[in-house]
């Protein structure tokens, strides 16, 4: 039943289909702690700045901490990692409840605790979107990402019911402590799945070496600054509703907690229902236009809500945000995805989470101090300006078509035998490749040279040079260093199966064809000790 619809296809594989059902009840842990801590807030101060960093503090720790655990989501076992953090998050969870339930919370600490869960967040988000590409094929992966917003939002259509529920029937304690078992879930899910672990040849990456390489590729694939940068004007400006709504409620419509669980849930089914009918949106309408009307509906709706003085049309206009935020951030979030190889998307990702939670951060603090300074419909009016800005920038961004790369690794590479017996940490290490071009070819190879040249630098080699040789103009060199034998042979190993299409033209272009000279060297500066004038053995390199 799910093979046939575009948006539900990854429920198809049964280890997603568990790992996702036990995702959507940490989802909503997640919802219970905001409702909860938002309404909270508004019973500990009246500072509508104070009520908007509730969800400021969840989404701090994200923009802060995401590179850190987008390295690690590249370099460590994923499924630990997300075992740590949700552990981590019950903990928090559980010490919250005890506080509260004893009378001793204080807005500082309600924000400190808030703080702390979103740093689990911090620490799982990468590795559990990296992981998709683990537990579905590529071409489910869209599905993948679209069912984790949607379960988002199903969080977001129940969570806010149960939460003023109970908040109002029971105490706030019964709700955080409610919210652990969503964490326990979790844990029990992960506990059972055995992802498929390739043997690895090479050591871990350096840290920080892994770090710049996230930077480095992320700055050389055109498509991921591209969605980084709508997203953080998207969360920035888009958050400003979900953010003032405790205050919505209670300044502009009069109402209590099951009012605003009420108006929580409307946003949440209409992200729902945008979710089910995004895979469709994907298939009749290019990228882009799919970004504006995002843009744009979020900015209507949002000028609804700062006119709405009636529970019923602010549901309206709040299940229509909810259908355009879930299209608009499940669609950056699959350009990154489908933009980045498995070797790099941990760290892709977190760049991705640092713009979004980045926005979501400063947005939330931007539209608080507005609603304190003046009022909270002024608030909302400049969110749906930069919405509008937003939409408009895609004349000169637009949000590319990321179908039809294979970013699977080709493995092609196999590691040459070596006269030196080398260390993994000897270097620095110099190649050149020799290539023969006729003069009619001369500009179809340096177009492809220009190709390759991106794809070089963005897999780790560095000062990057072409040489045409004075002599035979017709010679061609091309030469590239990388710090080590070892990030040589990584280097390699990134090559991907849509590159070889540019490695295919260079070959065909070449007047020898595959027979490339392909020389590698290790550096070495002479010595003015005579005592050490005496050549190396090869086990000292």
């Amino acid at each position: 039943m799910f093979k046939d619809d575009p948006t539900l296809s990854a429920l198809h594989h049964p280890d997603y289909l568990r790992l996702w059902s036990a995702f959507l009840t940490s989802v909503l842990s997640g919802t219970l702690h905001i409702v909860a801590a938002s309404w909270l807030m508004t019973d500990l101060t009246n500072s509508a700045h104070m009520v908007a960093l509730v969800n400021g503090a969840y989404a701090t720790p994200v923009m802060l901490f995401s590179l850190f655990s987008g390295v690690i989501a590249d370099g460590f076992n994923r499924r630990i990692v997300i075992m740590i953090a949700q552990t981590f998050m019950l903990s928090v969870t559980i010490i919250l409840a005890t506080v509260t339930w004893l009378g001793l919370l204080t807005p500082e600490i309600l924000l400190i605790l808030t703080f702390l869960i979103g740093c689990g967040i911090a620490l799982q988000n990468p590795s559990w979107q990296a992981s998709m590409g683990d537990i579905v094929p590529r071409k489910d992966v869209p599905s993948a990402v679209v069912l984790n917003n949607m379960a988002y939002n199903i969080a977001r259509s129940v969570g806010p019911a149960i939460g003023g529920a109970v908040m109002t029937f029971i105490s706030a304690a019964a709700t955080f402590m409610i919210s652990s078992l969503g964490y326990i879930i979790m844990i029990s899910a992960l506990f059972t799945w055995r992802p498929a672990i390739k043997t690895k040849t090479l050591t871990r990456e350096p840290f920080f070496s892994a770090m710049a390489s996230g930077f480095r590729y992320a700055s050389m694939a055109s498509n991921i600054p591209k969605a980084i940068i709508r997203a953080f004007i998207y969360a920035f400006s888009g958050i400003a509703t979900t953010a003032l709504l405790p205050l919505i409620v209670k300044d502009q419509l009069g109402g209590g907690v099951l009012t605003f669980g009420f108006m929580l849930a409307c946003f949440g089914c209409g992200a729902l229902t945008g979710a089910l009918a995004s895979g469709r949106f994907r298939q009749k309408f290019q990228n882009e236009h799919i970004a504006r009307m995002a843009f744009l509906v979020s900015a209507l709706s949002t000028l609804g809500i700062a006119y709405s003085t009636n529970s019923l049309i602010c549901g309206i206009f709040l299940f229509i945000a909810g259908s355009s935020w879930v299209n608009g951030m499940s669609l950056f979030n699959v350009t990154i995805q489908l933009s980045s190889p498995r070797w790099i998307v941990g760290r892709t990702l977190s760049l991705h989470h640092t713009g979004v939670y980045g926005g979501l951060a400063l947005g939330s603090a931007t539209a608080g101090f507005l609603a304190d300074q003046y009022d909270i419909p002024t608030a909302l009016y400049v969110a749906s300006t930069i919405l509008i800005c937003g939409g408009l920038i895609g004349f000169l961004i637009p949000l590319p078509q990321v179908t039809g790369f294979d970013l699977d690794l080709s493995e092609k590479f196999k590691e040459p035998h070596l006269a030196l017996d080398l260390q993994g940490r000897s270097g620095p290490i110099a190649i050149s490749i020799e290539y023969e071009i006729a003069e009619n070819d001369r500009q179809d190879f340096l177009t492809a040279m220009a190709i390759r040249r991106r794809n070089r630098i963005r897999d780790g080699a560095r000062r990057w040079a072409l040489l045409r040789d004075l002599e035979n103009p017709e010679l061609w060199t091309e030469n590239y260093h990388v710090p080590t034998w070892e990030e040589y042979i990584r280097h390699n190993q990134r090559q991907t199966n849509a590159d070889l299409d540019n490695i295919a033209k260079l070959k065909t272009l070449n007047k020898y064809g595959d027979k490339l000279r392909v020389t590698r060297k290790i550096e070495r500066q002479p010595s003015q000790n005579r005592q050490n004038q005496t050549p190396p053995t090869g086990s000292e390199y």
